[in-house]
């Protein structure tokens, strides 16, 4: 049976059906979750150490895979991963791996719920099935913060293409044409994107976009608190992470803001370890200082909600 302490958040009745839908989708708000009577989660992953990892999954990492620490192991290995073929929310392979798709076709109002139900379908799925569509929530549905440890973090795996979508074929043969050309297809929209990895870092990743490269930063802390302390850095001048980098914004996803910064497109993504650990510094320092902002510091906090960017 399903926890009953998860914190969920119905639109108010007369929200502007124009405005952004708080799911976190992109699309208008009537479009979306503004007909029918789906409660919105604005914040589903909350309570797990994995969150912003699995937001970066759901919002922007394009080939990536980690495995799921589940508390209880279901007997198979179950994997999570960025997007699957058909942008399918599950599907169990031949000899019973279970994988499960981040970013899905539709998706109801809890994307946490949607994971757990999936996973309920593929444990009693047949091998080398799929499942297009999550089915819809019934009484007393699990969340995958009644499924996963809490204290576990994911380990994201990234890929340059989604070779890995075809496993190896027990008589060696070749994918189909019709596979070939949908893997060559996905392949063609992939962003090179890797992991910057350094103490005090985490779910920070470089992204080439093709014109610019860009740092994009999925951060755990509270909204207002996050943005006390980027204000606090910027009327410093020390919102950068070096020469030739400037500091975009930041768009929500999912209850968390994400920090963004334009950075120079010559430089090897490794090259960004340093400059984004003495960030991580910073910021933590930041965060800790609890006197109230000064003047510089409110202009500052001011001209930064103005940035706010978007993937879409």
């Amino acid at each position: 049976m399903a926890k009953k302490t998860r914190t969920r958040e119905a639109v108010p009745a007369g929200e502007n059906p124009r405005r952004p839908c708080p799911c976190g989708s992109g699309k208008r708000f009537k479009a979306c979750h503004g007909a029918g009577d789906d409660v919105i989660v604005i914040r589903p992953f909350e309570g797990l150490a994995a969150e912003c990892d699995l937001v970066a999954m759901r919002e922007f990492l394009p080939s990536a895979t980690a495995p799921l620490p589940l508390k209880q192991s279901p007997g198979v290995p179950v994997t999570l991963a960025s997007v699957l073929p058909g942008a399918s929310a599950a599907l169990v392979r031949d000899g019973g791996e279970i994988f499960l798709g981040m970013q899905v076709q539709t998706r109801s109002g809890d994307l946490s719920a949607d994971l757990a139900r999936a996973l309920a379908w593929a444990r009693d799925a047949e091998p080398g099935t799929s499942l297009p569509v999550v089915p819809p929530a019934t009484h007393g549905t699990e969340r995958m913060q009644d499924l996963l440890d809490p204290a576990a973090a994911l380990g994201v795996t990234l890929f340059s293409d989604f070779a890995w979508w075809i496993p190896p074929s027990a008589d060696g043969s070749e994918p189909s044409a019709e596979v070939t050309a949908t893997l060559e297809r996905a392949n063609a929209v992939i962003m090179p994107t890797e992991a910057v990895v350094a103490p005090g870092v985490r779910a920070a990743y470089w992204v080439d976009t093709g014109s610019k490269a860009h740092l994009r930063w999925v951060r755990p802390e509270p909204e207002d608190a996050l943005m006390a302390a980027l204000a606090r850095l910027q009327a410093r001048g020390e919102l950068g992470l070096g020469e030739e980098t400037r500091y975009a914004g930041a768009f929500r996803a999912h209850g968390l803001l994400v920090p963004v910064w334009d950075l120079d497109r010559d430089l090897h993504p490794k090259e960004w370890t340093e400059p984004v650990a003495a960030f991580a510094k910073r910021l933590d320092a930041a965060l800790a200082e609890d006197a109230p902002l000064t003047d510089a510091e409110r202009r500052a906090k001011d001209a930064l909600a103005g940035k706010q960017i978007t993937l879409r």
